[in-house]
C-alpha cells in the first residue's frame, strides 16, 4: 500500500507529482530521506526530517514544511495504517520551476508512506564494485540527493550481473566508502570494530551514528578510520547499517562465506531495543 500526502491531501497509490518541464524531472534537483515506522515506533524520525531540510538547502531548495509540520503529517499518515504495520517513510522535496538554477521558493513536497516489512536477519552477499563514489567537489555528496542514486543503481546492477546482492563502493583514492545502498562496518581478526571515516564521499547515516552509540554504550568501541579494500578479505564480520534494514549482516563477500557474527547480532539487538523505546 502506498499513501502520499501532496498539496494538502492524502491519496492512495502512486500519486502523480511532476510536469514535463519541472526542474527536478529533467535536471535532477530533488532530495529525499527515509525513516521507519515499525508497529508505531519511529526511531530518530526528527533527525531524518531535519536532514531532508538540510539536503534541500544543499541543492538550493527550500523545504515548504518545517520539521514539526512534517512530523505531524507523518504521525497522521502512520495512524491510517494497521497498528502492526512496518512502513518506510519518505519525505521528498523537489524543484518545480527554474531553467538551470532551481527557483528555491517554488519547491514542491510530497510525503509517501508504504508497506516495507523489515528484512529477516539472514544476510546478503556483496562484491567489490569497479565504481567509485564522487567527492564533494564533483557532486552534492552532503545531501541525500536523488541524482546520486544513478551511480548507486549502476553499482547494484553490476553486482547483480555477477550474482551478488550488493556492492562495496570505494572513494576516489580506492579506499572503502560504503555499500552501494548502506553504510559498512567490519570486524578485524584482532577484534577491532571499524567503519570508514566520513571523508565527504558518502553520507554518514543516521542509523550508522545510532549503532555506533549503542555499541559503545554496550562497551564495544567503534573505530572510524580509512579502510583498505584488502581488509574485507580478512574481516571476520561485515555488516551494514541503513534505514531499510537497520542492521544487516553480509554473509558472503566475493568468494568468502561469513558467519552472522556476535557484533552484528549485538548491534541488531541493541537497535531493536532502542526502537521499541521510541
Amino acid at each position: 500500500m502506498y499513501l502520499t500526502y501532496f498539496k494538502g491531501q492524502w491519496a492512495e497509490g502512486n500519486t502523480p507529482l511532476f510536469g514535463a518541464m519541472d526542474h527536478s524531472v529533467w535536471l535532477g534537483s530533488s532530495v529525499f530521506d527515509g525513516a521507519r515506522a515499525v508497529r508505531g515506533h519511529m526511531p530518530d524520525l526528527r533527525l531524518h526530517l531535519k536532514r531532508v531540510v538540510q539536503s534541500a538547502q544543499q541543492l538550493g531548495l527550500n523545504c515548504p514544511y518545517t520539521v514539526d509540520e512534517m512530523e505531524a503529517l507523518v504521525r497522521e499518515g502512520v495512524a491510517r495504517f494497521p497498528a502492526d504495520a512496518e512502513l518506510y517513510i519518505r519525505p521528498l522535496v523537489y524543484a518545480a520551476d527554474g531553467f538551470l538554477i532551481p527557483d528555491a521558493d517554488k519547491s514542491g513536497f510530497a510525503l509517501t508512506l508504504f508497506d516495507a516489512p523489515m528484512p529477516a536477519f539472514t544476510g546478503f552477499s556483496a562484491c567489490l564494485s569497479t565504481l567509485r563514489r564522487p567527492d564533494a567537489s564533483m557532486a552534492p555528496t552532503d545531501a541525500k540527493a536523488s541524482a546520486l542514486y544513478a551511480n548507486t543503481t549502476r553499482a547494484l546492477r553490476e553486482a547483480k550481473e555477477r550474482g551478488f546482492d550488493n556492492a562495496v563502493v570505494v572513494d576516489g583514492r580506492g579506499n572503502v566508502a560504503e555499500f552501494a545502498s548502506s553504510n559498512l562496518f567490519l570486524v578485524t581478526p584482532a577484534g577491532e570494530v571499524v567503519t570508514p571515516v566520513p571523508n565527504g564521499t558518502f553520507l554518514a547515516g543516521i542509523t550508522r551514528a545510532r549503532v555506533i552509540a549503542l555499541l559503545e554504550e554496550a562497551g564495544v568501541k567503534v573505530v572510524e578510520r580509512t579502510v583498505d579494500t584488502a581488509e574485507l578479505d580478512t574481516a571476520v564480520e561485515i555488516f551494514s547499517t541503513g534505514n531499510y534494514g537497520k542492521v544487516t549482516p553480509c554473509v558472503r563477500y566475493e568468494g568468502r562465506t561469513l558467519e552472522v557474527g556476535p557484533i552484528a547480532t549485538l548491534a541488531r539487538d541493541k537497535y531493536l531495543a532502542y526502537m521499541e523505546r521510541e
